[in-house]
């Protein structure tokens, strides 16, 4: 994984799941530094919980993730919440919250416990609902928006957390096509103009394609392969990974991988 050799985020001999139930063993992976990596793998393979096990939402039951060198079992839940934010999927809040009053809440690990709001987070939030383009929807309640603009609003309370690491779990599901795009180019445009660190749990292996420097495939309990999409999208791996045969050519847009799906023979 040569690309990934810069890293903050890593893991050394992980194995994860649920009580004794292990998932993944013995994974060792590195998450490239300022890219995007996208996790794909079939359904319960194993990526969402590896998502959650390297940002501390889960415990794993061997091994030890990383960050900065360290393992973050044994750091400060403060100095983790300023350096990394996970968005699970589906999030949900409470009734009649508006889109400013959730992206204020990314503020909180930067305050002490009876610190108030002070005009330098109230710029940091104005800052992350501008880059989501949501200034003219702060006062709507979450409730009152579309798919694709409610997940921009957690996006951006993300982004008001002041991060360099951003985790994704499943971003796009349950939005249209157009909804997806919206909420993708706004993550690689955050990863381009800020440098940000983006690594987002995928379904489609196009948008995987597209978006990401960087993919990780999970399958048979472990990590199958890591590398850049040109390389690492093929038809052998789309098989061994999904149990899928297709075809894999140079999109005519921009000469990314496009996967096509078998479902004839030939």
């Amino acid at each position: 994984m040569t690309e990934a050799s810069h890293s903050r985020l890593s893991s050394k001999d992980l194995s994860l799941g649920y009580a004794t139930t292990k998932i993944l063993e013995h994974v060792d992976i590195a998450i490239p530094d300022g890219k995007i990596t996208a996790m794909i793998g079939a359904n319960g393979s194993g990526k969402s919980t590896l998502l959650k096990t390297l940002g501390r939402i889960l415990q794993p039951i061997d091994g030890t993730v990383l960050l900065d060198g360290r393992a973050i079992a044994g750091l400060p839940s403060r100095d983790i919440a300023r350096t990394l934010a996970l968005l699970p999927q589906s999030p949900v809040s409470p009734d009649g919250l508006t889109v400013r009053q959730l992206c204020r809440f990314g503020r909180h690990p930067h305050k002490g416990m009876l610190t108030r709001t002070t005009r330098h987070d109230e710029e940091i939030v104005e800052q992350a609902l501008a880059a989501t383009g949501l200034s003219d929807l702060t006062e709507r309640p979450l409730d009152r928006l579309s798919g694709g603009q409610r997940q921009r609003a957690w996006i951006a309370m993300a982004l008001a957390q002041e991060t360099p690491i951003l985790l994704l779990d499943e971003p796009t599901t349950y939005l249209d096509i157009a909804h997806q795009l919206e909420v993708l180019n706004l993550l690689r445009d955050l990863n381009r103009t800020q440098g940000r660190t983006i690594v987002m749990v995928v379904h489609d292996l196009n948008h995987a394609a597209q978006y990401a420097d960087h993919i990780v495939a999970v399958a048979n309990g472990g990590i199958h392969a890591a590398g850049r999409p040109v390389d690492l999208l093929t038809p052998d791996l789309i098989r061994t990974v999904f149990d899928v045969d297709a075809m894999v050519i140079p999109h005519p847009a921009d000469g990314t991988p496009l996967c096509l799906p078998l479902s004839i023979d030939f």
